[in-house]
């Protein structure tokens, strides 16, 4: 089995003037090679300090985070973060905000640039590359966030919260275009969200984390009788809404 991301043992404490807290603790999952992976939990659990902490954004208080079975103090470079803003720059156009992350890598090129004007064309948005963020809808701005992303050769996706600004419809129809990007790229996911639905659809496996301090309370292989996977074809499967509900009562911090 072969794993692109291995969390060993990882927690994260941190100082506050009320003192310590211990936000994650012995957390402990692997992700193989293009799954879509989405992480649930009650609110101040630390999901988004767990993907901190993968992305190497913020430095681990005691564990092991393994990528491609080696552990680095640094940003990998295999990992690219989208936020829940999509954060385009109003004053660039949506190419020049494509390639802002060449840019700052300094491997901005005649031949990078032609990839993501490819990338552009693919995913719909050739037409609108010389457009400002202000005239894009919210669910074109998220395709150029994404791509923006894509332009920097990642292997693993980090999605914090990325669909939680958008209206219910474009969300649902947000989620089928991010969902296809990644899978026909052949890129692994790890995705954050509050939404049981919408993890449960995109994914290949949901981890469950307690109330804080975070630890996992359960992994979900998520096995749906759909012909052609889609998150809006996942929602009608018969076995929808089983997932629903154990992960509705595993998040239940009453019980």
């Amino acid at each position: 089995m072969e794993y692109i991301v291995e969390i060993k043992n990882l927690g994260k404490k941190y100082q506050s003037l009320n003192g310590e807290i211990n936000a994650l603790e012995n957390i402990n999952f692997s992700i193989r090679r293009g799954d879509f992976i989405s992480i649930v939990g009650p609110s101040g659990c630390g999901k988004s300090t767990l993907l901190s902490l993968i992305s190497g954004l913020i430095p681990k208080t005691y564990g092991r985070v393994i990528i491609n079975g080696r552990e680095s103090p640094d940003v990998p470079d295999e990992i690219g973060y989208m936020l829940q803003k999509d954060q385009l720059f109003e004053w660039r156009t949506i190419l020049e905000n494509a390639l802002l992350g060449l840019e700052i890598r300094k491997t901005l090129t005649k031949r990078t640039k032609e990839d993501v004007v490819q990338l552009l064309a693919t995913y719909g948005l050739f037409e609108f590359k010389d457009k400002y963020p202000s005239q894009l809808s919210g669910g074109m701005r998220q395709r150029a966030a994404l791509i923006r992303t894509l332009a920097t050769k990642p292997e693993i996706l980090l999605l914090d919260e990325a669909f939680s600004g958008l209206d219910y419809q474009t969300r649902l129809a947000v989620t089928e275009d991010i969902y296809f990007i990644i899978k026909k790229e052949g890129k692994t996911a790890i995705l954050v969200t509050h939404d049981i639905a919408e993890s449960i659809s995109m994914s290949d496996r949901v981890i469950v984390l307690t109330k804080r301090p975070g630890r996992v309370k359960a992994v979900h292989e998520i096995n749906l009788s759909c012909k052609n996977r889609t998150p809006l074809s996942s929602r009608e499967a018969p076995e929808f809404r089983h997932y629903f509900n154990i992960i509705w009562r595993e998040l239940d911090v009453h019980v």
